[in-house]
């Protein structure tokens, strides 16, 4: 079966790319190996899907710490007004909530999928179920895709195969394997929005603890603070995890000792926080110091706090010594936690690493190496912030592949 182009994955960049091209007249195949599209996309989000980030190209650049000049012309001619556009043409409604995350009205990723396959439909896409075994090419370029189901010939393959995160999905670095034998480099992937591993007993103490409007440092080895937020974190039985963390975990750099810090109460001063203290100690005075905090923090952070400073759960609130509350300041507004590794790639929300970003044309995403070969998506060594950035780095590079075609 010839067409003019065999796109091999169907995620959100590859369906993109198909439609892009299709809309265009040309013949397209979309060639996914699992039994539907979409199935990484469902759960993304928590399964509403954070379509994109209400903001402008450059805005998404500047939440991309990796390799995020790459993607300047692709973002440019597809920013995310475009993709919201796309998608309420396509009879998916959005909405826009906190930091701009972009959702559809339904809150159900059901909904951004089901218009996707519409477009697929109107546009004339051919969609097979075949795993792809390798790509094909001859002196002058590709030629083809050899499958489980015979072969697919076409001049023009865009590869769209995703990560190395959520196997269970697809995303089991098929594409790297194809892309490192027509002679790409590949940078070894990791996990880059991924839970982090922490030392010691504090957080699987306070596993299930959802802190919301905390501040959050990471800090490298030498002490330095290299990322900063505010938001929402969540402690669990191996370390720490939510929106915060995975967008710090992108920041983690080889070596040991690095830390994160948290602040439990960034709208207080320390002074203030003191007074604050102050005034719950006299309210509590004869109680034990582990009811005296409970206005003041969680439950299950009590223990945890009062060990840090030395101070027994059973000490009556009103020998609760200045030095004792001049540290118990000083842990609110620096609760620091050892970091010991990030959770495995499989568990991560994107991968790090990739198909070379040199080795790409950043204006049409054509391999530099292979004439007729394209990437689209999270195959490339390109990764952003959670919020909606990802998966816009996977709509602009789709349909920059495909109108390039």
């Amino acid at each position: 079966m010839a067409f003019d182009l065999i796109v091999i994955g169907g995620g959100p960049a590859g369906m993109i790319a198909a439609i892009t091209a299709a809309r265009a007249g040309k013949s397209v195949v979309l060639l996914e190996k699992n039994d539907r599209l979409g199935k990484k996309l469902l759960i993304t989000g928590k399964g509403r899907c954070n379509v994109t980030n209400d903001c402008t190209a450059d805005e998404v650049l500047k939440n991309t710490p990796r390799n995020g000049k790459f993607l300047f012309s692709a973002m440019a001619a597809f920013p995310p007004s475009m993709a919201m556009q796309f998608f309420e043409d396509a009879g998916c409604t959005l909405k826009t909530e906190r930091g701009n995350r972009v959702f559809p009205t339904t809150d159900r990723s059901q909904t951004v999928l089901d218009a996707l396959q519409r477009e697929l439909k109107s546009s004339g896409v051919i969609v097979k179920t075949a795993k792809v075994l390798s790509i094909e090419r001859d002196e002058a370029g590709v030629i083809g895709a050899a499958t489980n189901s015979g072969f697919f010939e076409a001049r023009k393959v865009i590869l769209a195969t995703g990560g190395a995160s959520y196997p269970a999905t697809g995303s089991t670095g098929d594409g790297y394997k194809f892309a490192r034998q027509l002679g790409h480099t590949i940078v070894e992937p990791q996990g880059s929005l991924v839970p982090l591993e922490t030392a010691g007993p504090d957080a699987p103490e306070m596993q299930g603890l959802a802190l919301k409007n905390s501040g959050l440092k990471l800090l490298n080895p030498k002490g330095k603070a290299v990322y900063k937020d505010f938001g929402e974190m969540l402690f669990t039985h191996f370390g720490v995890s939510g929106p915060m963390v995975l967008s710090a975990s992108a920041h983690i750099g080889k070596g040991e000792g690095w830390k994160l810090s948290i602040d439990l109460k960034p709208a207080l001063e320390e002074h203030k926080l003191d007074d604050r203290i102050l005034r719950d100690l006299e309210l509590y005075q004869n109680r034990s110091m582990e009811n005296a905090l409970t206005d003041l923090l969680p439950r299950s952070m009590i223990p945890v706090v009062l060990r840090r400073i030395g101070v027994d759960g059973s000490l009556q609130a009103n020998s609760f010594t200045k030095q004792n509350r001049r540290a118990l300041v000083e842990l609110l507004k620096n609760l620091t936690l050892d970091i010991t590794g990030k959770r495995p790639v499989a568990e991560a929300i994107i991968t790090s690493g990739g198909v070379k970003c040199g080795e790409i044309d950043p204006k049409t995403m054509e391999s530099k190496k292979v004439p007729g070969l394209y990437f689209a998506g999270e195959i490339i060594d390109c990764d952003a912030y959670t919020g909606g950035f990802n998966l816009q780095i996977a709509w602009a590079t789709g349909y920059a592949a495909g109108r390039s075609i």
